[in-house]
């Protein structure tokens, strides 16, 4: 095994010129990074020979991540299994699946009521108590391990709730921690700052700052509860950088990096995606190639599509969420067209060596349309307008529109709202929409045939709908991304043998498609290459020898013969298993698709 030293003389220089470029030579030479590199030493000595073991393993094979066997799914604990027994529990069904890779939404302790979904953290070091214990946690990381499923659990590093300790003891007037948060003791400070920043959450608060009961003003970018941690403070960085590996040491392999763009602060700027928000991501990954080698870092950036890809980097975050490929797969099943999807995929998807996408059809989170203004344009698309008209599509305020989700901060004066809602409900199953099987089937094929890692949420295999009760839940309904965010469906999951019911279909369909990506070595990594049909409704793209086509039409599309020349005259699909000449127009029906390889000679 590679000793510490070893790791530390590797990666030394690094962390040491990173934290120099964020806190300068001072703090550089200082007793905080002396420190660090003490607490690195100390966390690596209280680390498993298991996962040691697993560091040297994934070192060996940097793309581990980026194969075709890779699958992932996300569930919230409470609302899929109850706790984390119950998780545990359902192991065997995670490989019937054919999972790799399980993201547990927020788990730890945090507030009872208005916690925005566990993303106000109050201890990175206990599990809230409904869910078990830190114990429960290792264990079922290591049953996870042991079934070749890598844990990813949220970090949630660019605020605390307001009822961690540390933010308790800075309300408390405590020197130490109050400099932990960016508290003002009146408004000329605020004031300045808010001239060039935006409102997250404007239903929740004004501007980006909150009052505290002592008259002072506390940054808060998204909920009053939340408070934005001062990475200005070196303190801060070290402290954090304990956070994570502890979490590495009970079993977590990739951490989620909540809220990536907004974790450094500077006046006169906007304060999202500064050039310091890498610098620190960068320095957090050198801590963890010292102490932790196999942890990954996930970005969770849902912004401007240019500074989503800046995140992603071997030595920054090694994988990040997709938003662009998400929003656009829903896109072209609203307008049956597929140019902004084509186009983003050969712009966009390209990312450097030894780094992955996380492709998915929704999350847990709202859809936002962010899709770049300038390559709307390209299509003539005026970006404000077809926003508007993509939100009144997705909440039934369009004639003929299938989807059934619902607002999330809606404004009825502007037009603007983002998009909740089950991928069932907003493809069209709630309203009993003949395509809505199909829909489903065809949105989860792009994202488990473009690379990276498919990513599904936990429930949707079978249809699960909107769940309008969770409004009634406390503390939720002011948040109609709940309804998105259903309780296990057992009735659904007890059906998904019988190819009579809707579970069963989309669940056999589903199951087939992954059990194909397994077998489909073109299938992993992240090459791909735009086909180009000259059909505005389907989608054509090459993962290797594969041509996968895509039709989002309602009817049948064809794709002519011609657009064929210089390929191999027969084909398989290897989703239906038939024959496929090319030396003739290959037709789609409707939301139907193919992924084609050359037939054996």
């Amino acid at each position: 095994m590679t000793s510490f030293t070893e790791r530390l003389d590797a990666e030394l220089p690094r962390l040491r010129s990173l934290w120099r470029r964020i806190y300068g030579d001072a703090v550089a030479d200082g007793p905080e990074f002396d420190g660090l590199v003490d607490d690195l030493e100390r966390s690596w000595g209280e680390r498993s020979r298991e996962l040691r073991a697993l560091d040297d393993a994934r070192e060996a094979d940097p793309d581990w991540f980026t194969g075709n066997d890779m699958l992932g799914g996300v569930c919230y604990v409470d609302l899929y299994a109850g706790d984390l027994a119950g998780i545990r529990a359902r192991i065997p069904y995670f490989q019937e699946l054919g999972l790799t890779y399980l993201h547990l939404m927020p788990l730890f302790l945090a507030p009872e009521e208005n916690s925005d979904g566990g993303y106000a953290v109050s201890s990175y070091r206990d599990i809230a108590p409904a869910l078990g214990t830190m114990a429960d946690f290792e264990q079922l990381a290591g049953e996870l391990r042991e079934a070749g499923i890598v844990l990813v659990v949220d970090f949630v590093f660019n605020h605390t709730s307001n009822e961690h300790a540390w933010a308790r003891r800075a309300l408390a007037g405590d020197p130490q921690y109050e400099d932990f948060y960016l508290i003002f003791p009146d408004r000329e400070m605020p004031d300045a700052y808010e001239r060039t920043t935006r409102e997250i959450f404007p239903d929740d608060h004004p501007g980006s700052f909150v009052p505290l009961p002592d008259g002072r003003w506390v940054w808060a970018t998204f909920h009053s509860f939340q408070w934005d941690l001062n990475y200005r403070n070196p303190r801060v960085f070290r402290a954090m950088a304990g956070e994570m590996l502890q979490l590495a040491n009970r079993g977590v392999g990739i951490l989620r990096m909540d809220a990536v763009a907004f974790i450094w602060k500077q006046l006169g700027t906007s304060s999202e995606n500064l050039p310091e928000a890498h610098l620190l991501l960068q320095a957090f990954n050198a801590v963890c190639r010292i102490a932790a080698p196999s942890l990954l870092f996930k970005s969770e950036a849902i912004v401007h599509p240019d500074d989503v890809v800046a995140y992603i980097r071997p030595d920054e975050c090694q994988i990040s969420y997709n938003p662009l490929q998400m929003a656009l797969i829903w896109n072209s099943l609203a307008t049956r067209e597929v140019n902004l999807l084509s186009q983003a995929l050969e712009r966009r998807h390209a990312l450097p060596p030894h780094t992955a996408w996380v492709n998915y059809v929704r999350s847990h989170d709202d859809i936002g349309w962010t899709f770049s203004d300038e390559d709307a344009a390209g299509w003539g698309i005026d970006g404000f307008d077809h926003r508007r008209f993509l939100n009144a599509f997705f909440v039934d305020r369009f004639p003929g529109s299938f989807a059934r989700g619902v607002p999330f901060q809606d404004n009825p004066r502007t037009g603007d709202c983002r998009i909740s809602g089950t991928t069932a409900s907003l493809a069209g199953l709630e309203a009993d929409d003949p395509g809505a099987v199909d829909r489903i089937v065809l949105a989860h094929s792009i994202v488990l045939s473009t690379g990276g890692i498919p990513l599904i949420y936990l429930g949707d295999e079978v249809g699960q709908l909107n769940d309008y009760a969770q409004l009634d839940v406390p503390g939720q309904g002011d948040d109609t991304r709940w309804v998105g965010r259903p309780r296990y469906p057992a009735a659904l999951y007890a059906r998904r043998d019988d190819l009579d019911t809707v579970p069963g279909q989309l669940y056999s369909r589903m199951q087939r498609l992954i059990r194909l990506r397994k077998a489909m070595p073109e299938l992993g990594g992240n090459a791909l290459s735009i086909f180009h049909t000259h059909n505005p409704h389907v989608l054509g793209y090459a993962r290797g020898s594969v041509l996968a086509l895509a039709n989002f039409s309602d009817f049948p599309q064809t794709v002519a013969a011609e657009r064929f020349a210089g390929m191999p005259e027969l084909a398989v699909d290897a989703v239906t298993e038939r024959h496929v000449g090319l030396t003739q127009p290959v037709v789609l029906p409707p939301h139907g698709f193919v992924w084609l390889s050359p037939a054996p000679r």
